[in-house]
C-alpha cells in the first residue's frame, strides 16, 4: 500500500513504528507510534536533514496539516518535518476510558498510565531515530509540553540532536506542582481581568450564568450536568490569541427566554462542549499534573492551592467572576463522562511517589547542543519568571522573548517565530 500522498504543495508520508510500553521490561507489551513525515518538494528531492515536532498538551497528537503554510513553511526550508503522535495520543496507541476499559483494576490502569509521560515519550522518538536514520542526528522542535520532552532529550540523549527548538514550554527544572500553580493562579487573575476590562459587560454575563447554574438543573447535549466549576474551566481560553472574544461571543448569547423564563440557549451548551476537550482528550486531565513530578506526588495541586491560597476562584455570589485555566481538579473525575470510569486510576496516579527524574542538571549545565527557545512575556500556562529561571540552568541556549503573543503564538504566526528561532542559533 503507498503510504505517501499531497496536501496542498505538502508531502506525507505515513509511518509506523514498534516501540515497548516499558522500557525497563521489554516483556510488558508494545506500542505503536505513528509519525507523519511531511516535507515540500525541494526537501523531498535533496534529501534535507530532519526535524521532529513534539506537540503540546500532554495527550495531544501532533497537529493535522493542511499544507506548506504556518511555521510548517518556514521549517521546510531546512529540513523534512517529523510530525510525532506522542505516545498514547492520534494515531499512537490512543488512550482513554474506551481503551482502557479492558484492564483488571484501576492499579492496572495507572500502572499502564504511569509510561506516558516525556521520558518515554523521549526514548520512542530515540528508537525512532535509530530504526530511521540510523546514527544520523536530528533536530527537534517542541511547543508548550513538547517543550518539557525537548529538555529531557536534552537530558538523556543528545547524541541524537543537532539543534534544538522550544515555544512557549520552558518549565522549571526542580520546583514541584504546588510552586508551579501558585503562579499560574496569579497569572489566570490577571488574565481574568484584562478579559473584563477588555468586554465591561463580561462580568455581569458570567456572574448571570454561574447564579443560574447554582440554582437551576441545566444538563448539556452529552448529558451531564453543567455545574459552576464547569463553566469556571472556559478559562483555559484566556491563554490563546482569539480566545478573548470567542469567551465574550458566548456569554452573551448564553440565554433564551422559554415560557417567560431564562434558559441556558442550546447554542451556548453546544459551543461550550466545543471550547473544552477533557472528554475528547481525557489523557490530558490524567497525567496533566504528573509532567511535573520528580520523585513526589501531585497530591492535586491544582485543587489544594485554589482551597488554600486561590480562594477568589471558589465563587460565591455576589462576588466577583473569576475563570480557571488549565488546571484540573479531582472533581472532574465525577462530572466528565469519559473521565468518571477513570477516577480511581486518576487518584492512584495522584498518590503516586515515585516518579523518576525528568532531567539531568549536569547535563544541561554543561550542555553543547544549539537551542533557541520562545519564550512569551503575556504566557498565562507557563510562569516567564521559572522559564528565566531554567535558562540559567542551560548552557549553549539563545532566547527570544516577547509580549507579542500568547502561549499558542506558533498557531498564529508560526512562519516568523520559527524563522525567528532558527536564525538565533543559524547565522
Amino acid at each position: 500500500m503507498n503510504d505517501s500522498y499531497i496536501i496542498n504543495d505538502l508531502y506525507c508520508q505515513d509511518l509506523n513504528f514498534t516501540v515497548p510500553l516499558d522500557y525497563q521490561d521489554t516483556n510488558a507489551g508494545s506500542l505503536t507510534i505513528y509519525v507523519r513525515e511531511v516535507a515540500s518538494k525541494a526537501g523531498v528531492e535533496n534529501q534535507l536533514p530532519y526535524l521532529v515536532y513534539f506537540q503540546g498538551g500532554p495527550g495531544f497528537a501532533a497537529g493535522r496539516p493542511t499544507g506548506l503554510d504556518g511555521w510548517i513553511k518556514a521549517a521546510s526550508q531546512h529540513y523534512r518535518i517529523l510530525l510525532l503522535d506522542q505516545r498514547g495520543t492520534g494515531n499512537s496507541s490512543a488512550v482513554s476510558a474506551q481503551t482502557l476499559r479492558h484492564f483488571a483494576s484501576p492499579q492496572a490502569q495507572a500502572d499502564y498510565l504511569s509510561h506516558f509521560r516525556a521520558d518515554n515519550i523521549v526514548r520512542d522518538a530515540e528508537l525512532i531515530r535509530q530504526a530511521h536514520i540510523g546514527e544520523q542526528k536530528w533536530s527537534i522542535l517542541g511547543q508548550s509540553f513538547g517543550g518539557f520532552c525537548v529538555l529531557r532529550y536534552l537530558s538523556s540523549a543528545p547524541h541524537g540532536l543537532n539543534q534544538a527548538f522550544i515555544t512557549g514550554g520552558l518549565p522549571s527544572l526542580t520546583r514541584p506542582a504546588t510552586d508551579v500553580y501558585k503562579a499560574t493562579y496569579g497569572r489566570v487573575e490577571s488574565k481574568n481581568k484584562q478579559f473584563y476590562t477588555q468586554f465591561p459587560k463580561a462580568q455581569h454575563y458570567a456572574t448571570l450564568i454561574a447564579d443560574h447554574l447554582k440554582s437551576h438543573h441545566e444538563v448539556l447535549p452529552n448529558g451531564q450536568q453543567l455545574t459552576v466549576e464547569h463553566f469556571q474551566l472556559l478559562g483555559i481560553n484566556l491563554g490563546v490569541t482569539g480566545g478573548h472574544e470567542a469567551l465574550y461571543y458566548l456569554l452573551e448569547q448564553a440565554f433564551v427566554e422559554v415560557d417567560s423564563a431564562q434558559e441556558l440557549s442550546h447554542v451556548f451548551k453546544h459551543q461550550l462542549m466545543s471550547m473544552l476537550d477533557y472528554d475528547t482528550n481525557p489523557f490530558f486531565a490524567i497525567l496533566h499534573e504528573s509532567i511535573y513530578c520528580q520523585n513526589f506526588a501531585s497530591q492535586w495541586s491544582a485543587d489544594s492551592v485554589r482551597h488554600d491560597q486561590a480562594t477568589q476562584f471558589n465563587y460565591v455570589t455576589g462576588n466577583d467572576f473569576y475563570f480557571t485555566g488549565e488546571m484540573v481538579y479531582p472533581w472532574m473525575f465525577e462530572q466528565f463522562a469519559n473521565l468518571i470510569p477513570l477516577q480511581q486510576a486518576a487518584t492512584i496516579l495522584s498518590e503516586k511517589e515515585d516518579w523518576p527524574l525528568l532531567y539531568d542538571l549536569q547535563q544541561l549545565k554543561d550542555n553543547k547542543v544549539p537551542v533557541a527557545a520562545a519564550i512569551y512575556f503575556n504566557d498565562m500556562y507557563v510562569d516567564i519568571n521559572y522559564s528565566l529561571e531554567t535558562v540559567a540552568q542551560i548552557n549553549n541556549i539563545k532566547t527570544w522573548v516577547s509580549s507579542d503573543y500568547e502561549h499558542n503564538g506558533i498557531r498564529v504566526d508560526g512562519e516568523l517565530i520559527f524563522n525567528k528561532l532558527h536564525k538565533l542559533i543559524n547565522h
